[in-house]
């Protein structure tokens, strides 16, 4: 197995309830390590280049207005398969349809207030990472 980082965000909705331990919790008992992590409040300019991709759909200006709404946390993961473990560890987008014991089963407010993003694959987590962080700010 691959040893790999990953970009993780821990949403406003989150953070607005205090959950940023607990969703840590959840990654480093199940073989994620945090190496690198801050909390900021994103610009519009930022929220809006970083979730560019999809600017075209009819959520994109709701998913920047909720995303400077409030602090996020910007995590890099690291971990075997981490891209994979985050994503199945973080559940389905709709928390309505995530597994129990999942982030978004436990925390998510809605499809949109869901908690956390998480990187869709080693190349898009390399990207991300990249968008805020720079390579001396990761501490493995």
């Amino acid at each position: 197995m691959a040893i790999e980082r990953t970009f993780s965000i821990i949403k406003p909705d989150a953070t607005r309830r205090n959950l940023t331990g607990k969703i840590n919790a959840i990654f480093e008992e199940n073989g994620l390590r945090i190496v690198a992590q801050k909390r900021i409040w994103m610009s519009r300019a930022h929220a809006k280049e970083f979730y560019k991709v999809h600017a075209a759909r009819p959520f994109y200006n709701d998913l920047v207005d909720f995303m400077v709404s409030g602090p996020v946390v910007v995590q890099v993961l690291e971990g075997e398969n981490a891209v994979a473990r985050n994503r199945e560890l973080m559940g389905a987008t709709n928390p309505a349809n995530a597994a129990d014991g999942t982030i978004r089963k436990l925390f998510a407010e809605s499809i949109e207030a869901n908690s956390v993003h998480g990187s869709d694959s080693p190349e898009n987590a390399a990207i991300e990472i990249a968008y805020f962080f720079a390579g001396n700010e990761i501490v493995g």
